[in-house]
């Protein structure tokens, strides 16, 4: 009797509100009765929309789903700034009125935001300082200084406007804080304002469209993993000689001439099998690998 392969690929899911992506993941080992399991791009837990998972060994390759750029939508509340930028923290400070903006000015005032520009990610974040993670240090009670960081934002669209409330579309590079840009958004029309709902649309390839409800996911199991290779076209593909499978699984590079690598990583299959990532050195005209997944 053979034993059965373990479950491997991604999940493309649709994080509901109220559930942190944490337990998302809970729920992924549950349904499919692993524990190698993880997720790219943190979702808050008051946010919704895609939240890719990875199972088995494509786990390993997490990391480069979250260079991938992202769409969000987003409700900007105007009136109320709080510590966390968005409308489950603190309020710190709160403006009863202010002149009505016209469709023109807020437009002209989003246009200010795209590009590459620089913002401070929310102290109320996971993001990590010296190690550690900035809300952590927060609950223990200790001040912190987050560096401003350069994001590129792609697109930003005013969808729809009412007197203190604005809705968005954005398409963005990674490491963008949507609830820093709501902020510096009100700072810029002179008024304090917070997020006040999150929808992440898109990260790279996994859209909202094809995302599964969690329940959905129950009644598909295993079935719903995507192949790992699918998600990472962005990557140049490279068939390896399948001569050289073995050593390439065994991290041993191999000589490959008159080869001209279009991106940094590459896709490299064996027989048609997807193996790993690969990085083509054209100093020595070789082909070193990278992540290994192995069939």
């Amino acid at each position: 009797m053979t034993e059965a392969k373990p479950v491997s690929g991604f999940l493309n899911i649709l994080k509901p509100p109220g559930m942190s992506s944490h337990d998302v993941v809970g729920y992924v080992r549950r349904v499919l009765h692993t524990k190698k399991v993880g997720h790219a791009g943190t979702l808050d837990p008051a946010a919704a929309g895609v939240l890719p998972v990875a199972v088995g060994t494509a786990t390993r390759l997490i990391e480069y789903l979250e260079l991938a750029d992202k769409t969000y939508r987003a409700e900007i509340k105007l009136g109320i700034a709080t510590d966390s930028g968005d409308d489950t923290g603190k309020i710190l400070t709160s403006q009863a009125g202010w002149p009505d903006f016209g469709v023109s000015t807020l437009q002209e005032v989003l246009a200010k935001f795209t590009g590459k520009i620089r913002q401070t990610p929310p102290a109320h974040s996971a993001i990590k300082i010296n190690g550690q993670k900035a809300c952590d240090l927060l609950r223990a009670g200790k001040v912190v200084e987050v560096p401003s960081r350069e994001v590129t934002i792609y697109r930003l669209d005013l969808l729809a406007y009412n007197h203190d409330m604005l809705l968005i579309d954005c398409d963005c590079s990674k490491g963008t804080y949507i609830r820093s840009l709501c902020q510096d958004i009100g700072e810029a029309l002179g008024v304090p304002a917070t997020m006040a709902f999150l929808l992440r649309r898109r990260v790279g390839e996994f859209t909202a469209e094809s995302a599964l409800a969690l329940e959905e996911l129950a009644a598909a199991g295993a079935n719903a993993l995507l192949p790992a290779d699918k998600y990472l076209s962005n990557m140049q593909r490279f068939d390896l000689n399948p001569k050289r499978e073995k050593a390439f699984c065994n991290g041993l590079s191999s000589t490959v001439r008159n080869f001209t690598a279009q991106t940094e990583n590459l896709r490299v299959y064996a027989d048609g099998h997807f193996i790993g990532i690969g990085r083509y050195a054209q100093d020595s005209e070789e082909l070193l690998p990278v992540k290994v997944i192995g069939r």
